[in-house]
């Protein structure tokens, strides 16, 4: 794949916001044992995954699209209940967000293709989901390149074969119209295979009632097709004025359809223009639902929502709408985060930050000037001109500084994985998380932090058998706290273990020679 300026600039976005989702999901799944409601948890887990899927579909960056999938049903089958919050399940899916972060790097760095080392790391990791998805009766996960891999470039897919459900009524008076129902059956399977056909002949009257003009029969047909909806519907063009038509998708391949809904690209938060585009719903039907919608509102009747209107119309069913509007609340939700905050260059943030420097400088030569003068109607001008460069300055300065907490709580995944690795039961315990410092200093404390962390952890917190033995609780706790002291920040690594060994400190300090030894 060739990549001009235009196409790399866009993947540094996606590389950055992706990055930002994975975080995000990192924080969630590290949440999720915390005892409280984890649903709205797993739904933001979800959309992340999901997010992450369709933007890379984006792309055509297919082995990404691919692994995430995988992911992505073991976080639906956790949604809808099928399996059950666990360690075992976070600690899977945390190596998992790890190697994510790497495919989506290696785009960055011109690796767009797929890598086969990754792909068998990729392979490893899937493995270890088959389990939970086994667990939960959902399909078993296949490795990396034997994952589903019908989903189109643009963040959706389409349903493998497009099975539908058609229910006919046709009209009584089709015959006398010159319409024979067979030949509309018939010009069907131009389009698709007939899997089912039941003929419906309740309406039938007794032989010595029946007129042989008036058309008794109704159809309940099972189509396998490649067409989409509008096109099973147009074979029925002429008879739909006056007959009963209903096209449904089977439901066997309503999953597909929520799916797809569920990939479709984020550019439309209308319910029904969603369905639409999944293929579930004709403009048509859309039309019809939205003029019912509207009779109803001059008629001065409540307003329906129109997703109930369509599924009254036996046009959708209910699953779909409720995909579609999951759907429509995941667009809603991200525009407004969206809207919400903006993306700066620090390069640039930075040249602002000079510029109004030289301004206050050049301000205060100003005020200067105007004090030598002594005419107050000038003094006054200036003196409101320094005001508003010092609340500028003031203004500027802020846009470096962001919450600690967001540093602090990145320190959650290292506390989970260094604890197993050392044994130990391990909490981290995080306060002053709102405290701002300078975007910078973050970027600098974040070494010598995890080297204190590390040390409270292996040194200072002992085995749960030691603090048991002491009259401690077996799991240890290690504190991280910020706050403002003086004009300055202040930042606290604390634990809860047997301190430090005095004598042994001493010892160490005697033999290299460091102090004195203490005369007996």
């Amino acid at each position: 794949m060739n990549i001009d300026a235009e196409m790399k600039a866009a993947l540094v976005t996606f590389t950055i916001e992706s990055l930002e989702l994975l975080q995000d999901m990192e924080d969630s799944l590290l949440s999720l044992e915390d005892g409280a409601d984890p649903t709205e948890r797993i739904n933001s887990i979800f959309r992340a995954a999901h997010t992450i899927k369709g933007s890379s579909g984006l792309f055509g960056l297919d082995h990404i699209v691919k692994f995430t999938h995988v992911v992505e049903s073991v976080l639906d089958a956790l949604r809808e209940g099928k399996i059950e919050v666990s360690s075992d399940l976070v600690a899977v899916l945390l190596p998992c967000c790890d190697h994510i972060a790497l495919l989506i790097r290696a785009v960055v760095d011109g690796d767009v293709e797929e890598n086969p080392d990754m792909t068998t790391a990729g392979d490893a990791l899937l493995a270890e989901l088959r389990p939970f998805l086994d667990g939960g009766n959902s399909a078993p996960v296949a490795t990396v390149a034997q994952a589903q891999d019908h989903l189109e470039a643009s963040g959706g897919g389409e349903v493998e074969t497009g099975n539908w459900h058609i229910s006919l009524r046709f009209g009584e008076d089709s015959l006398r119209n010159g319409m024979d129902p067979l030949s509309f059956i018939r010009y069907l399977t131009t389009l698709g295979s007939i899997v089912n056909l039941t003929t419906i002949t309740n309406r039938i009257p007794a032989a010595a009632e029946m007129d042989p003009e008036t058309n008794y029969l109704g159809f309940e047909i099972d189509v396998k097709s490649d067409a989409g909806k509008e096109a099973l519907e147009n074979v029925f063009e002429f008879v739909r004025a006056d007959s009963i038509i209903h096209i449904l998708p089977l439901e066997s391949a309503i999953a597909d359809y929520i799916e797809l809904i569920r990939s479709l690209p984020e550019d439309d938060a209308y319910l029904g223009e969603l369905l639409v585009k999944s293929g579930v719903l004709t403009k048509r039907e859309l039309e019809d639902g939205l003029s019912k919608q509207k009779s109803d509102s001059e008629a001065s009747q409540p307003a329906q929502p129109i997703g109930e209107i369509l599924v009254e119309q036996q046009v959708v069913q209910q699953p779909l709408v409720t995909a579609a509007l999951e759907k429509q609340k995941q667009i809603k939700d991200n525009k407004a985060r969206e809207s919400q905050s903006i993306r700066v260059d620090a390069e640039r943030l930075d040249k602002l930050i000079d510029l109004i420097g030289e301004l206050v400088i050049s301000s205060a030569g100003v005020n200067l000037r105007a004090l030598q003068t002594a005419q107050s109607a000038l003094l006054e001008a200036t003196g409101e001109m320094m005001r508003l460069v010092e609340e500028v300055r003031d203004s500027a300065l802020q846009l470096r500084m962001v919450p600690i907490g967001t540093t602090f709580g990145r320190f959650q995944r290292v506390v989970r994985d260094v604890s197993k690795e050392l044994g130990k039961d391990i909490n981290l315990a995080i306060t002053g998380g709102e405290t701002e410092v300078d975007k910078s200093v973050v970027e600098k404390i974040g070494d010598p932090l995890m080297h204190l962390v590390r040390n409270a952890m292996d040194h200072g917190i002992e085995p749960a058998e030691v603090r048991l033995q002491n009259g401690k609780p077996g799991q240890g706790t290690l504190r991280l706290n910020a706050y403002h002291e003086s004009g300055t920040i202040a930042i606290e690594v604390s634990d809860d273990g047997g301190g430090l060994n005095r004598e042994r400190i001493l010892a160490k300090a005697v033999e290299k020679g460091m102090v004195r030894p203490m005369p007996s």
